[in-house]
């Protein structure tokens, strides 16, 4: 799962990006624009390109949720550092929503144990894992960095010969994006 921001509070989604991962490792992606309803920020729009005029249209936050909450507490999350739970949390708590309750997982973290030799080399920020791991993706697009997240996590899963365990479940969710 990956979020980008509307300005510099951390509630305002603009985007919301979730990669799904199936038993083969195949990846399907999905995002949504988000009317934040609230002014972007001028470093915010520069980093991924999302503007007013974007989400004009857009649904808000607690409209989307509820939608997404089924499947959002059902099922492992990954995120490439903590900032995605908290911007979930947050806005859930901006638009007086109960507070998601998923299990989450950090790739940060699932790539800090599968490739030490990155502390104090390009570290584990997703530009940098791009390069190291050759992954193609556009940073900082929702749907593109969860894709990324996804890939981190099964990479270091194949470097490390094992599964990460919080990430084992027994079902597979089927969903028709068209």
């Amino acid at each position: 799962m990956d979020v980008e921001t509307a300005g510099y509070d951390i509630a305002s989604i603009c985007q919301i990006g979730l990669a799904f991962v199936g038993f083969d490792s195949s990846i399907v992606t999905y995002s949504a624009y988000i009317d934040p309803c609230t002014p972007f920020a001028a470093g915010n729009t520069r980093l991924h390109g999302i503007h007013a005029a974007t989400v004009k249209n857009a649904p808000k936050f607690a409209e989307v949720l509820p939608d997404l909450r089924p499947v959002l507490e059902a099922y492992p999350l990954i995120q490439h550092s903590r900032y995605d739970e908290k911007a979930f949390d947050a806005a859930c708590r901006l638009a007086g929503l109960q507070v998601l309750k998923p299990v989450w997982s950090d790739s940060v973290a699932i790539a800090r144990q599968a490739w030490p030799e990155l502390r104090g080399n390009g570290g584990y920020g997703l530009a940098n894992l791009k390069k190291v791991l050759g992954l193609q993706f556009k940073h900082h697009d929702a749907g593109e960095d969860a894709r990324a997240a996804a890939e981190v996590t099964l990479k270091a899963e194949a470097s490390m010969g094992r599964k990460i365990r919080m990430l084992n479940t027994s079902q597979q969710l089927v969903f028709d994006f068209q």
